[in-house]
């Protein structure tokens, strides 16, 4: 179900109740792109520290924005055993533009060809997109509504406008008193900005509110004060409508942190930066800061790239390049539980991907992140009690098999393979780090080292001196190809890093203390008195 600005305040009611009677939630983000252009010592590499790489790409983060967000609500079917619904919903976003509020994005060429290969749909994003907003955004218009001095700026363009004030114009030189035409097509705050143009400019109407559409009626100036004055339906009145459309999805944002629900995504630490830059507050500085408000948000995560790389070797699955692989893995012969795991229906009006794949369209991808979460907790649950001796399923019970991945979220590209928003992250379990020694090949750069062991394999490459360079792989057999294959070399010369031994900074250390004990000694050897 697709769900844009005109039918997302009719909905709330309705995913307020299914979020509150969910056993837990999928989401998938679809972005305007991923990453900003960096100088390459800026670049995100295998080098990187969780810190590092968080200020890294929080800059990607502020720059793009949101243009569609995909949950999928789980629930239990009373009465029928681990049978689970599922509401799919998308939902087109646009930043909120109104008032003093006006964001900047940017859209990554790639980014936009990956999507429009998968046909998504830019009218829904650019025209029909939900607005929203943080909580910063929220202080600033609330201020400015409250404090009267909020129509800064026209959400809608001059232009447009000005075609509105025109067309009223010229209806209300032929209209008597108490004749009225419609706008169509003008609902959420955008609506209550056009009427309050409208008053301000011509004193002999009055305007309602009425489904989508703007009703104008032509009134005399006695009959306009006294609904000025009295009717509800004036501008004081309009403060917390007003803001209340302003923050569109930020709203159900709200709904869903209150709901305390667990999270399911599919590598999705990109998702969570936006969740928490786009809905929340503008992401700290600190990277610490950062982990603390996530998991005060959202206490339990589960990242099912997470779950699924750890186990995918052990049960001697295919390999997978994506989420849609790993459903297919578990939704085969391949996978032992089958016929005995979870049955996943779809809801009336989400029965779209009951037959037709929709891959990177958010709302299915975020089915799918909910799928393989249930299917691997059954397989895992079956794993530790047997096909045999298995307690009966349910999703308590498949929280309690997950346990060791709960808010451990995939990192795909760092120091450390995971972060973990509960607690301390975990150390580094990748290959040692390589040091390259070159002879014989004056100034040599780092893209040069990359290109030479590109055929072999992919290294990540740092400078260290101006003829030595560190080489990072994320695969262990990668590393001792490289150590095997250069061995003997006559100018290329790969050993394992010691930072003892080969450190710029224990050297020039190293250099020091050799100097200092040895004027030391020499100064001992000429202050001693002769025989």
């Amino acid at each position: 179900m697709d769900v844009g600005a005109d039918e997302f305040e009719r909905s709330l009611p309705l995913l307020q109740e299914l979020v509150q009677g969910a056993d837990f939630v999928g989401l998938d983000i679809e972005f305007t792109g991923l990453r900003t252009s960096l100088p390459r010592a800026q670049q995100i590499s295998l080098f990187d520290l969780p810190s590092e790489w968080y200020l890294k790409t929080r800059q990607s983060v502020q720059q793009f924005t949101v243009c569609q967000i995909g949950l999928s609500v789980f629930s239990s079917v009373e009465g029928e055993a681990n049978k689970y619904v599922a509401h799919s919903c998308n939902f087109f976003l646009f930043p909120t533009t109104f008032g003093i509020l006006d964001s900047e994005f940017s859209f990554q060429a790639s980014s936009i060809q990956f999507l429009n290969q998968y046909g998504f749909d830019y009218n829904k994003f650019l025209k029909h997109g939900i607005p929203y907003m943080n909580e910063e955004q929220e202080k600033q218009i609330k201020h400015s509504i409250l404090s009267g001095n909020w129509r800064v700026r026209s959400s809608l363009d001059k232009d447009q406008m000005k075609a509105v004030i025109d067309e009223v114009t010229r209806w209300l030189h032929l209209a008597e008193e108490g004749d009225w035409m419609t706008l169509p097509g003008i609902a959420g705050f955008r609506a209550f900005e056009v009427q309050l143009v409208l008053r301000q400019a011509l004193p002999d109407i009055w305007t309602v509110l009425r489904d989508q559409a703007v009703i104008v009626k032509k009134v005399s100036k006695q009959h306009r004060w006294y609904l000025q004055n009295t009717s509800c339906d004036r501008e004081s009145c309009w403060r917390e409508q007003i803001l209340l459309s302003a923050r569109g999805f930020s709203v159900f944002f709200q709904m869903l942190v209150k709901a305390r629900k667990p999270l399911v995504g599919h590598n999705m630490m990109m998702d969570l930066l936006h969740l928490h830059e786009k809905f929340f507050r503008p992401l700290p500085e600190s990277y610490q800061q950062f982990k603390r408000n996530i998991h005060g948000l959202f206490p339990v995560l589960v990242d099912t790239k997470n779950v699924t790389k750890d186990i995918w070797k052990e049960l001697n699955f295919p390999r997978v390049s994506n989420l849609s692989e790993v459903y297919d893995v578990l939704d085969s012969d391949l996978n032992p539980t089958r016929n005995s795991g979870p049955v996943i229906v779809h809801a009336s009006k989400c029965e779209k991907y009951a037959e037709t794949k929709c891959p990177h369209e958010a709302a299915y991808d975020a089915f799918l992140c909910g799928s393989v979460l249930l299917k691997v907790a059954h397989l895992l649950l079956w794993r530790v009690h047997g096909a045999g001796s298995a307690p009966e399923p349910s999703f308590p019970r498949y929280l309690d098999v997950l346990a060791p991945y709960v808010n451990q979220v995939n990192l795909i590209r760092a120091g450390v393979p995971k972060i973990n928003f509960s607690g301390p992250d975990y150390p580094s379990i990748r290959p040692p780090i390589l040091i390259l020694s070159v002879r014989r090949w004056p100034g040599v750069t780092e893209q040069q080292v990359y290109r030479e062991f590109q055929s072999l394999c992919k290294f990540d490459v740092r400078r260290l001196t101006r003829s030595q360079f560190l080489l990072l792989t994320n695969k262990f057999k990668d590393a001792r190809s490289v150590l095997k294959e250069y061995r003997g070399h006559p100018s290329l010369q790969v050993s394992l890093f010691r930072y003892w031994r080969h450190s710029p900074d224990v050297q020039c250390l190293l250099r020091v203390c050799s100097i200092v004990t040895a004027w030391a000694l020499l100064a001992f050897l000429l202050g001693r008195p002769g025989p």
